[in-house]
């Protein structure tokens, strides 16, 4: 099981000095923060994409690519890709680049992501969101699978002979999680190409996260892709920790009550009930993750959000070390008790182009 954090890079005050960090300050954060990530022993790090204040990760490449060249095993992806008002072509090229550049340690997640101003910025309506995010990745999943591609839609120019450089490395595209919160055609979507389905689960109750997490397994064994245990599922989270819950509660709410996410609304108290935010104790924080089984089965992919709502870069970092000391080691081996042989791990490069080797073998031997 792979577990790691995911970044929105917004920019927001400290509410507790009213002190906001500049775009540098916080893009140079982002980059601590996933080389922290690496040091701790952490699987994954995810940056957002947003082209609007106060969010500053318009050119996820280009971090992920900087990170590459300062990390070794870190497995660099997004969260998400807006699928919706980036063109296809240039996904495909933009994110085989980088898996050259970072020797195939790159995935990325889909998806629509967007507030509504930004979708005609891009030409784009985001009355046709779904019909935008559908025919988006019918094309690029072709371009990253044939070599030459012919194509006509409904939103954008058609490609005649067209060949999207450079190729996938080894011949094996970056594997690609749908994300989403509440859209079922995106779980369809993902079930549909036997692609990985993330759900952001913070936002929402368990019984949500349940439904959509089974229409997706359902749906995946209905296109013969295995069965419904062997869906890909990563889901996300949020934590906030210090030895002493009291002191997490405390160090926290004033964060909370600002954040751009979900400041303004419920209650620290209600939220934490009512959705998997968690604030506690690292053994709280172990206790509600593991119960995130019980609603969404065996999965494969857990991602926390950390650096959200203002917290200084020092607190970032020191939720780091007790996710990556105390938490992490924690959930590695109770996630692996019971857990079925045939529920696969999460894909990566390597076991990607294993399987192709493999399948590539077996139809030579039936031709010969």
């Amino acid at each position: 099981m792979q577990f790691g954090i995911f970044s929105v890079g917004d920019v927001t005050p400290d509410p507790t000095t009213g002190r906001t960090p500049t775009e540098r300050e916080r893009i140079k954060a982002m980059v601590a923060i996933a080389l922290k990530a690496e040091e701790v022993g952490l699987d994954v790090f995810a940056t957002g994409e947003h082209h609007n204040p106060p969010f500053v990760p318009s050119s996820p490449t280009t971090m992920l690519g900087y990170i590459a060249a300062r990390t070794e095993r870190l497995l660099l992806s997004t969260s998400t890709t807006l699928i919706t008002t980036n063109d296809p072509v240039k996904i495909a090229e933009d994110y085989a680049m980088l898996q050259h550049l970072a020797d195939g340690r790159v995935d990325l997640m889909m998806g629509r992501g967007n507030t509504g101003p930004v979708y005609p910025w891009f030409g784009q309506d985001i009355r046709q969101g779904i019909n935008l995010a559908i025919e988006n990745y019918a094309l690029l999943h072709r371009l990253w699978r044939e070599d030459v591609v012919d194509w006509e839609g409904r939103f954008r120019s058609p490609l005649q002979g067209f060949t999207s450089t450079p190729r996938p490395l080894d011949g094996v595209p970056p594997f690609v999680w749908h994300g989403s919160i509440r859209s079922p055609e995106i779980a369809e979507q993902a079930a549909y190409y036997g692609d990985g389905f993330f759900h952001n689960n913070i936002f929402w109750p368990a019984d949500h996260t349940k439904r959509m997490v089974e229409l997706y397994r359902s749906r995946y064994a209905h296109y013969g892709h295995g069965t419904p245990e062997q869906a890909i599922v990563g889901l996300g989270g949020q934590v906030f920790m210090r030895k002493n819950s009291q002191d997490a509660v405390r160090e926290f709410r004033p964060y909370f009550d600002v954040a751009p996410v979900y400041g303004h609304g419920p209650s620290l108290e209600e939220f934490t009930a009512q959705t998997p935010l968690t604030v506690g104790s690292p053994q709280q924080v172990i206790e509600k993750t593991l119960s995130f089984r019980d609603y969404a089965g065996d999965y494969q992919r857990q991602l926390f959000l950390m650096d959200h709502a203002g917290l200084p870069l020092k607190t970032v970092l020191e939720q780091l070390d007790l996710l990556g000391e105390e938490v992490v080691p924690v959930l590695r081996k109770e996630f692996a008790k019971n857990r079925p042989a045939d529920v696969p791990e999460a894909p990566t490069h390597a076991s990607l182009l294993g399987a192709a080797r493999k399948n590539a073998a077996a139809q030579e031997g039936a031709r010969t």
